[in-house]
């Protein structure tokens, strides 16, 4: 992992108060402590627990469609920053997939849950698909967006020529201090690009890439949002690399939807797809024609529809 020096003297203490990360909605803001930081949290309704998981550029807001949804639907939705971004803590150290899964799998219990559905995009996704290997018995249900499993993310990323050209900006990420300088740069403007660039013709709202921007530029949000990405690259020939790689061998045993744009443009069908292999439950691919990276934002209505039917299915093997 790279170091953390270019996070700032007081970086485990809690984000200030933004606009940016406390949006206005129907649904409640709190914070939640857990694996030894404190995680912000927007929550809706009531009944079993669905954890939203955003991915890169984003912070919680990129659920408010779902959340809406799901607590129309009947579930108590929540909505988490991972750590380091939006409104959780910033931390120096911890931003390898295993201890960000524990972050999930804490906020879980400190919401008093016995086991919540995980619904991950991106590398939200990623880290679902690592919860639900590590702490299978507080995962019920996982639906991943945009992402495949770890390993096959692994394999496609070194083997797959086109899948390694497609992800070009993680290998952009392997470079000190010049990513964190250009996502912060003209007020996040990079942020609005990669948002747009990697949408279908269905471009989420101005509005939503607004909220993206200003929330990148919220001190060392830029640095803690690319950690990962680091650990990811930088640990693949290293033993702490070389030993998560075979932990994820052990097969996700819950029921799991897995959802893709068809016009993806950073993570190829090709690579999400085959993800199964590693799931021994009933497992679900769901392919929408004419999205990109952000299906859950592109097409509110038709994600949504799809994640609710399928969390009330009581036979998703179907």
């Amino acid at each position: 992992m790279a170091p953390a020096r270019d996070v700032v003297a007081h970086s485990a203490q809690p984000a200030q108060p933004s606009s940016a990360v406390r949006v206005d909605g129907p649904w409640t803001h709190r914070d939640v402590a857990a694996n030894g930081a404190r995680f912000h949290i927007a929550e809706m309704g009531e009944g079993p627990l669905v954890l939203l998981l955003h991915g890169f550029p984003q912070f919680w807001w990129t659920w408010r469609h779902q959340l809406v949804a799901l607590a129309d639907a009947g579930f108590r939705a929540v909505a988490m920053d991972l750590r380091g971004v939006g409104g959780s803590d910033r931390t120096p150290r911890g931003y390898d997939p295993a201890n960000l899964a524990l972050d999930i799998t804490g906020v879980v219990r400190s919401l008093g849950e016995p086991d919540a559905a995980l619904v991950g995009h991106d590398l939200g996704g990623y880290l679902a698909w690592t919860a639900a290997v590590m702490r299978p018995k507080l995962v019920r249900r996982l639906a991943v967006s945009s992402m495949p499993h770890p390993r096959r993310w692994r394999s496609a990323m070194l083997s797959d020529r086109r899948q390694t050209a497609a992800g070009s900006y993680v290998w952009g990420f392997q470079r000190p201090w010049l990513p964190e300088r250009q996502l912060v740069a003209d007020d996040g403007a990079l942020v609005g690009r990669l948002v747009r660039d990697w949408s279908g013709p269905r471009l989420p709202e101005d509005e939503a890439v607004e909220m993206y921007r200003r929330a990148m530029c919220i001190p060392s949000t830029a640095h803690c949002s690319i950690e990962p990405y680091r650990w990811m690259v930088r640990s693949m020939a290293r033993p702490d690399g070389i030993q998560f790689n075979r932990r994820m061998k052990r097969p996700v045993r819950v029921p799991t939807l897995h959802l893709h744009g068809s016009l993806d443009p950073v993570m190829r069908t090709r690579s999400a797809a085959g993800s199964g292999e590693y799931v021994e439950a009933p497992y679900r691919w769901r392919l929408f024609d004419g999205l990109g990276h952000f299906p859950h934002e592109e097409d509110p209505v038709a994600f949504s529809t799809e994640l609710v039917n399928w969390l009330k299915d009581p036979e998703p093997d179907r």
